[in-house]
Order: C-alpha cells, then sequence, then structure tokens
C-alpha cells in the first residue's frame, strides 16, 4: 500500500530520537496536525487517517510512541499483538507520550505552520487530552474514545477539545461519559451509537455515519479555533 508521506526522526524532550510518520498538506495548507496512534502503534491504518487530512489542508506528523522501547511497532489485531501493544502502553509513561507531543508541534511550528491541532483515537485520545492540557503551542483538540481521560480530570485543555464517544464501547461505559462531561462542562462531550473504534474501517466496530459526523465536527473545530 503506497502512501502520500515518510517517516521522519524527531529530537523528543529527553533526547529520545522518535520515528515519525510526516506528510505534507495538499493544496492550501490549513495547519499543521499531531495525530496519536492507537496502542497498534503507527500503523498502515494510522497513516491512511494522516494522508486523510494531508488531503483536507494538513500537515500531518504521527509519532511512533514506543520508540524507546522498540523501534517503529506495528502490531495486527490478532490477539497475542493486543497483549504486546498493552504491555508497551503500560510501560510507557504519560510523560513521555507529552514529551512526544510537544516535538512534533515543535516540528510543525518549525515548518510554519501559525496552527497546529492534534487529534488520537482510542490510546491516542487520552493523549491528546493530556496533550491539550500540558502541551505548548496546540490550538485545539479533538479525542477520541479516550477511556483513561477518566484519570486526568483534574486538568483543563487549554485550547478549545473536543471528544468523541460511542454508546456501545463497553471500556468505557456511560457513567464514565458522565463523570468526564460533569467535571468539564465547557467540554463538548458527543456520543455516537456506535461501539468502540468506530473510526477505524481496519476493525469490525467501524461505523462509517459516526465515523463521518465526528471527522466532520472535529474539522469544524479546527477551522473555528
Amino acid at each position: 500500500m503506497s502512501h502520500k508521506g515518510k517517516m521522519i526522526t524527531l529530537k523528543s524532550g529527553d533526547g529520545a530520537d522518535i520515528l515519525a510518520y510526516h506528510v505534507n498538506a495538499e493544496g492550501t495548507r490549513k495547519g499543521g496536525l499531531v495525530l496519536i496512534m492507537e496502542i497498534f502503534g503507527v500503523t498502515d491504518h494510522i497513516k491512511d487517517l494522516c494522508d486523510g487530512y494531508a488531503a483536507r489542508g494538513y500537515d500531518v506528523v504521527s509519532p511512533q510512541l514506543y520508540d524507546r522501547q522498540v523501534k517503529d511497532f506495528k502490531a495486527t489485531y490478532a490477539q497475542e499483538d493486543i497483549q504486546k501493544s498493552l504491555e508497551y502502553r503500560a510501560k510507557n509513561p504519560i510523560e513521555n507520550t507529552v514529551m512526544d507531543v510537544q516535538a512534533s508541534v515543535d516540528k510543525l511550528r518549525a515548518d510554519g505552520n501559525k496552527k497546529v491541532f492534534i487529534t488520537g483515537y482510542c490510546y491516542g485520545g487520552t493523549v491528546a487530552w493530556v496533550a491539550a492540557c500540558r502541551v505548548k503551542g496546540l490550538d485545539a483538540a479533538a479525542c477520541y474514545y479516550g477511556g483513561a481521560i477518566k484519570d486526568f480530570l483534574d486538568e483543563t485543555p487549554k485550547c478549545p477539545t473536543i471528544n468523541h464517544f460511542g454508546e456501545k464501547d463497553h471500556s468505557i461505559p456511560m457513567d464514565v461519559v458522565e463523570k468526564i462531561k460533569a467535571a468539564h462542562p465547557e467540554v463538548p462531550s458527543y456520543v455516537y451509537d456506535a461501539d468502540h473504534g468506530f473510526n477505524s474501517d481496519r476493525r469490525n466496530n467501524y461505523d462509517k455515519a459516526a465515523a463521518e459526523l465526528a471527522l466532520k465536527r472535529t474539522l469544524e473545530l479546527f477551522e473555528k479555533a
């Protein structure tokens, strides 16, 4: 499968070299976007999502968040790969991901992007939330089904932020979504008639209508920021 971008190396805040998929905007550039992976690494699916945003006018950087543990990790959805992915995630402190997002934002800013946004899926949804709270230079954040956002409710996003959740998502029950809404009424948390991972056309839970509506809301957020 051919992708439009290429892998580059970013120097993270602790000096670590982090690979990242980088793709330039097509047409008139609207800004930069940091796109954060699921637990499975920067897979073909994540690169496809990056290419989709590039086609809509964004310079995109997607950092490989497990690079300190294993270089350029890409997993399948097979059970043992899921297990491995969860282990890498568990051993990866959120401080590392924040540094890697900062390095990605800095790269996009250095390339002349006046505005830089972030989105992320699953694990990446939580990373996007924490980045919105801690990273300098972000203009808006769209977090897709970040289950661990509930662990960071005492932090407040410093830029306009929205959340996307699936009503049928057993890993993020509705009472958790309600807790997030109650802690941050200023952050729109949209709920879709869909399951976890509804944005990924590689998974059984793909829901085209939900994915399209969530993307529409995400793009509107970026364009208004």
